[in-house]
């Protein structure tokens, strides 16, 4: 079956699918930092190394000690939430009060000081890392060919961001987060203790962007620079989503996933592009974001 414009439709579904499993991880990466820009106002460009690291964990699990895929999907986030929590008691938390310049260029010597470390000791090329048996194979839809794993990553992905979304928009715990931000003061009046919420608030951000590099592992090549290939298209999405906004980084990522994956179909050039060019014009009409609020 072919589309009028001459497209066969197997190789056109091949593309969405391949754009809204890359939407996947778009979406959870820009959750993550929604997440800690709208509740620390922290621009942590620390986000892609810390993906990277997920994704190496989950391949140094299975390598040295023989941990599963299922495994490292729930201990490395929990690592790399440590990880993130360190680096929020250690040095974040001095630089709050400060402009966000001070985080940015804080979170890149972070960045530089992982991927450094982790280039010394494996190098650039890329690590292979296998899908877990439950996840190998296809599933013949008839229109196309859809593999197992590829259609996990969009399933965990979409339960991941809904379930984060849920818990901060409409849980009492997400109430005291959204508050503690806004008004410490008050919220510690109340007997909840700010600090250590917001600690653990960046190492979740920073546990879900490990969870997306361990998603990743199986289908891009482990390697640690696969941090820096994502994470100017991911801050991009939260732009054009809005900047702090859960649902405009879940929403954006996905779609912007699937824009990018129809470019390549009928104007392969601009695929690398397309995203920023709708970065540009969401900014001219609406330079607060798609699902942000003007000031």
């Amino acid at each position: 079956m072919n589309f009028d414009i001459g497209i066969p439709l197997p190789a056109l579904m091949s593309q969405l699918l391949l754009g809204l499993v890359n939407g996947a991880f778009y979406a959870m990466l820009s959750l993550g930092l929604a997440v800690i820009f709208g509740l620390l106002s922290v621009i942590n460009f620390a986000h892609g190394a810390l993906f990277m690291l997920g994704a190496v964990l989950a391949w140094a699990g299975m390598e040295y000690v023989g941990l599963s895929y299922w495994t490292m999907l729930l201990l490395a986030p929990l690592i790399v939430g440590v990880v993130g929590v360190v680096i929020e008691k250690t040095m974040l938390r001095f630089i709050y009060k400060l402009d966000h310049i001070y985080g940015l260029l804080l979170t890149l010597g972070v960045t530089l000081v992982i991927e450094g470390v982790l280039r010394s000791i494996y190098g650039v090329s890329g690590l292979a890392y296998s899908p877990p048996d439950a996840l190998l194979g296809a599933t013949d839809l008839g229109f196309m060919i859809l593999p197992n794993y590829r259609a996990w990553v969009v399933a965990a992905s979409v339960v991941v961001c809904t379930a984060t979304w849920f818990t901060i928009e409409k849980t009492k715990l997400g109430a005291y987060l959204r508050a503690g931000t806004e008004n410490p003061k008050m919220v510690e009046a109340f007997g909840v203790n700010v600090p250590l919420m917001v600690t653990l608030t960046y190492g979740f951000g920073v546990a879900l962007a490990a969870f997306a590099g361990v998603l990743a592992a199986p289908v891009i090549q482990v390697s640690p620079l696969m941090g820096q290939n994502l994470i100017i298209i991911v801050f991009a999405v939260v732009v054009i989503g809005g900047m702090g906004s859960i649902m405009g980084s879940i929403v954006t990522g996905l779609g912007l996933g699937v824009i990018e994956g129809l470019t390549k179909v009928f104007y392969a050039q601009a695929s690398s592009t397309v995203v920023f060019f709708i970065m540009v014009i969401v900014l001219l009409l609406r330079p607060a974001g798609l699902f942000g609020r003007e000031k």
